[in-house]
């Protein structure tokens, strides 16, 4: 497996009161494959990250409506939370390193406000309290409000630009081939939409790069994964735009040519996949790909294409994904630190690195990864999961 990566973007999440996940404190590296069974909480995990995303590239407001409000966003509990907060602590480069912390309270009728937030990237910092700035390293600060994350506003000074451009430079994707196969409008393609729906946009911005070698990549991969598929290319059709692939049909000297409106959902996924991971070669937007599930409606078989493919993308990108497909873990060469496991009891999702036994038996090759998770023994560790009110999501108190 690779070895040779680029500094890691995200190195530590902490959340609190999230959909079901009541605390956590997770360590990422280049590679995390997010494991457990279905309805565990792996998707709220990678949601958490993406709402971040989402609320500075939109707003918080529309970033919690989109999810049926904070109702739906804060843990449901017998102790009825009425917040919820979010950690992260990253690396813009090798250099230059910081954190970004924000707790969100409920309010009647549906409202919220920004109780605290949070930032610090080199000697830079500002903290908000209540729509207030209380301290910062700014010589002028502008404005807060309680209802926006002061880090939209505070990218227009230079030393929180790359916190705020690294931060929406992360995609996270639940593609779905339907609107992949229909014609698009065209974009610039600057990064892969959360559902594949601009995917001819970033092909072409691919092709644009000159960066040949990462697009020959991405053709021989989905060869792998497809047989009989000789690549894709953008295709422009009037003032729309769609993917054209190209077939190997017995018989015939060259590839024949199909849209993607007659290709199956597999293929689709596959490409919009690839894409996704690699898409980083032609721009630097991008920081962080997150992936719902990679192996769904691709066949078993694919699943030794798609490892590989993770982790050759993890050289350059940080990559995090779900999966319950123990086909995907059938190597014994997926090591323990690639792993978090996640669970629910009762309602409530745990996620932590896995436990001693089960990373001895991946360490000493006893099982692969795949074979532990069919036997449910990927296990979390409990004894790293601390109580809530251990968390600590800001480096100033209130």
């Amino acid at each position: 497996m690779p070895s040779a990566h680029r500094p890691v973007f995200i190195n530590r999440v902490v959340l609190k009161n999230f959909r079901s996940i009541e605390s956590c404190q997770v360590s990422l590296g280049p590679l995390v494959l997010l494991v457990g069974a279905n309805g565990a909480g792996k998707s709220n995990f990678l949601d958490a990250l993406r709402l971040i995303s989402d609320g500075l590239n939109t707003s918080l407001d529309h970033a919690l409506r989109e999810r049926g409000g904070i109702q739906e966003v804060r843990r449901r509990s017998s102790g009825h939370p009425t917040h919820f907060g979010i950690r992260l602590e990253f690396n813009i480069s090798e250099e230059l390193s910081g954190s970004f912390a924000f707790e969100v309270a409920a309010r009647p009728h549906g409202e919220f406000a920004i109780k605290h937030e949070e930032c610090r990237v080199g000697s830079a910092f500002y903290v908000v309290q209540e729509g207030q700035v209380t301290r910062t390293s700014a010589l002028v600060a502008p404005p807060a409000s309680p209802d926006r994350l002061y880090l939209v506003s505070a990218a227009g000074l230079p030393e929180f630009r790359p916190v705020f451009d690294s931060l929406t430079g992360m995609g996270f994707y639940n593609l779905n081939p339907a609107l992949i196969r229909n014609l698009q409008g065209p974009d610039k393609g600057d990064i892969l939409s959360r559902d594949g729906r601009n995917l001819a946009s970033v092909t072409a911005r691919l092709e644009r790069s000159g960066q040949q070698d990462l697009k020959r990549r991405i053709d021989e991969y989905l060869e792998r994964v497809v047989p009989g598929i000789a690549g894709f290319e953008h295709k422009a059709v009037g003032h729309m735009e769609t993917v054209e692939f190209r077939q190997k049909i017995a018989g015939s000297g060259s590839p024949w040519r199909f849209p993607a409106n007659n290709m199956s959902d597999g293929t689709l996924r596959a490409a919009a996949i690839l894409v996704a991971l690699f898409q980083c070669g032609a721009t630097e937007a991008v920081r962080l790909v997150g992936i719902e599930e990679p192996e769904t409606a691709l066949h078993p078989a694919a699943a030794a294409v798609l490892r590989d493919c993770l982790f050759e993308a993890s050289r350059e990108v940080q990559v995090l994904a779900t999966s319950h497909s123990a086909e995907l873990l059938d190597d014994p060469r997926v090591p323990p630190e690639v792993l978090r496991a996640v669970e629910a009891k009762d309602g409530t999702t745990f996620i932590t690195e896995l436990d001693q036994a089960s990373c001895e038996a991946l360490r000493d090759h006893l099982f692969s990864a795949g074979e532990l998770l069919r036997q449910n023994q990927l296990t979390p560790d409990y004894t790293r999961i601390p109580k809530g009110t251990q968390l600590d999501l800001f480096d100033e108190k209130p």
